[in-house]
C-alpha cells in the first residue's frame, strides 16, 4: 500500500485517516504494509514561509473570502473524522525537506508516526514543518535521533529519493494528492470515504490472493 501525500495538503490527512478506519476494519490488516511516498503540491514553494491565504488564493484565481470558506468547509469535514484543524492564519512553505526526513523515517521504521506528527503540528497545532529546527524537533518527538535529522537536512540527504517518489507519481498518471496504490494494481484519487478504502482493500487482496474455487 502507497500513498502520495504532501504534509501540507489537508486533504492528505483526511484521507490518511479515512484510509485508516477502512484499514481498522479489513480482515487481512495485518498482511497490508504501508509506505508514504513524497508529492510536492508546490515544488517553487518559498523557503521562507509565507501567509498561507494570499498565496494560495493567487494560486488558484480566487478571493481570500472563497479561500477562507474552503477553509472553513474543510475544517468541518476534517472533525467529522476526529481531526481537529485550525486552519486559519496558517502558513506555507516549501516540504521538500519534510519529505527527506520522512524518507529516513521510513528506514528507521517511524514513517507514519513521523507522518502523523507533522500532519497535527502543521493543521492542528499551526507549527512550522519548513525550518530545520522545527522538523528536528518534530521527528525527535516522534522517535528520530535528533542528531541524525540534523545531519540529513544539512547534507542533503534523501533528494534523489523525494524526486523519484514525485517522477513516479507522475507516471503513474497522478497529478494531485491523496493518491494512494493498492498492491500496484489499483489506484485511488482523493481523500475518498471509507467505504471506497474498503472496497478497494478487499478487490486489492482477492486479485492478490484468489478465493478456492
Amino acid at each position: 500500500m502507497e500513498i502520495w501525500s504532501d504534509v501540507v495538503c489537508p486533504w492528505c490527512y483526511l484521507g490518511k485517516r479515512r484510509f485508516e478506519r477502512a484499514l481498522a476494519g479489513f480482515e487481512h490488516r495485518d498482511q497490508v504494509e504501508v509506505t508514504f511516498r513524497s508529492f510536492e503540491l508546490d515544488p517553487g514553494a518559498p523557503r521562507e514561509p509565507q501567509p498561507k491565504a494570499a498565496l494560495i488564493a493567487a494560486k488558484y484565481g480566487i478571493s481570500e473570502a472563497e479561500f477562507a470558506a474552503n477553509e472553513e468547509r474543510l475544517t468541518q469535514l476534517a472533525a467529522a473524522e476526529g481531526l481537529e484543524y485550525h486552519l486559519d492564519g496558517g502558513v506555507i512553505g516549501n516540504t521538500f525537506d519534510a519529505h527527506r526526513v520522512l524518507h529516513l523515517a521510513r528506514e528507521r521504521g517511524l514513517q507514519d508516526a513521523v507522518a502523523e506528527r507533522l500532519f497535527r503540528a502543521y493543521f492542528t497545532e499551526r507549527r512550522s514543518v519548513f525550518g530545520e529546527e522545527s522538523l528536528v524537533e518534530l521527528a525527535a518527538e516522534s522517535g528520530l535521533d535528533a542528531d541524525e535529522v540534523r545531519r540529513v537536512l544539512a547534507d542533503g540527504a534523501y533528494a534523489d529519493e523525494v524526486r523519484a517518489d514525485i517522477d513516479e507519481a507522475r507516471a503513474l498518471g497522478a497529478n494531485g494528492v491523496p493518491f494512494f496504490v493498492f498492491d500496484r494494481r489499483y489506484g485511488v484519487s482523493g481523500a475518498q470515504s471509507t467505504e471506497t478504502f474498503a472496497a478497494a482493500l478487499d478487490k486489492a487482496y482477492q486479485d492478490a490472493e484468489p478465493l478456492p474455487k
